[in-house]
């Protein structure tokens, strides 16, 4: 696997674009070419099943509203504009990546399944064009907005993945996003990742933006899809990175609180390796390893919980026995019957 992740890194280069004019064709304040760089440099390692039904992330027909797959080749499209909820100096940047397929062949599957990694980051001086920009927040959808939805929001240093794209694993047939590997089985039951390879990106396109779409990505406003609300919406809304802030270093955090009750936020790293299930935290729900001491929590307490039904049982059954036995005598008394 790392050899091939290696050669992935290395092919960056095919789809890179030499920075040639301050040209700006979406209009959002920063230049074709700087928003170029940065999606190749955080562009990231997206583990995909050997032999999802469909089969890679297409390229779409151009130049049409229509959503039409031209050929399954890995293409992987790319939004990079300032952060919304930011200064404004054009310093923090979102970036979302998209990966878009033919079909979602899992269960309930439907024609045309839009998904999506995005990724905060900074710039360490004032001219954007010349700094180094790193990775502060890493986001990941699956079954984003629905009643599964199980997205995932992530410090970059969590993931080791600062300088660079994150490594992303996207359960079989389904398409969901995840930061950790482990995770994508507790997703909504059906997600796996099972004999996954790295994904050979043939190339990153830049949507633009949904009123100025670039590279004849006309597609972005058809309404078959909901790319275009994605691409209109942050992902990393303040009252989420504060409950992430809040949370220790090693933590993946549900990006929606309170929809899981027996998994608000999902350690990994080291809290992984550990394996304790914990509570306590100041989150809205318990704090869970992301291994199998769940199982063996739940399994301990199913446990106590039919010891402690048992005895109650006894107890209760035995107080029936000797209420029962005094009922018939004296009933037997009242009838004149022996004693």
């Amino acid at each position: 696997m790392l050899a091939g992740i290696a050669l992935l890194l290395l092919g960056r280069a095919a789809y890179a674009q030499t920075p040639t004019s301050d040209a700006d064709s979406d209009r959002d304040g920063l230049t074709d070419d700087l928003e170029q760089r940065l999606l190749v440099q955080f562009m990231p390692t997206f583990m995909i099943a050997r032999h999802d039904c469909a089969k890679e992330p297409g390229q779409f027909v151009t130049g049409i509203r229509e959503p039409t797959i031209e050929q399954e080749d890995g293409t992987i499209y790319g939004q990079v504009f300032p952060h919304k909820t930011g200064s404004g100096d054009g310093r923090t940047v979102e970036i979302h990546y998209y990966h878009l397929w033919r079909m979602d062949c899992g269960r309930r599957g439907h024609p045309l399944d839009t998904e999506h990694v995005s990724v905060l980051v900074r710039a360490a001086g004032v001219d954007t064009e010349a700094a180094t920009w790193r990775a502060v927040y890493w986001y990941a959808a699956a079954h984003e907005n629905t009643v599964c939805d199980v997205s995932q929001i992530s410090r970059a240093s969590t993931l080791d993945a600062i300088n660079h794209g994150a490594t992303v694993w996207i359960s079989a047939g389904k398409h969901a996003s995840y930061l950790n590997h482990e995770l994508c089985q507790k997703g909504c039951g059906a997600d796996r990742c099972e004999e996954m390879v790295p994904l050979k990106v043939s190339q990153i396109v830049n949507l633009g933006e949904p009123r100025h779409p670039m590279n004849g990505s006309a597609f972005i406003s058809s309404t078959r899809w909901p790319l275009k609300e994605k691409m209109e919406v942050t992902n990393f809304p303040p009252p989420a990175l504060t409950r992430l802030e809040e949370l220790p270093d090693t933590d993946i955090a549900w990006f929606h609180s309170g929809r899981h009750p027996a998994q608000g936020v999902i350690a990994a790293g080291g809290s992984t390796q550990n394996g304790i299930a914990r509570g306590g935290r100041d989150t809205d729900d318990a704090l869970t390893s992301a291994d199998g001491s769940t199982d063996v929590a739940i399994s301990l307490a199913k446990k106590s919980t039919g010891n402690a039904l048992s005895k109650s049982y006894r107890k209760t059954a035995h107080a029936l026995g000797i209420a029962s036995r005094r009922v018939g005598k004296a009933v037997g008394v009242a009838s004149g019957a022996p004693k």
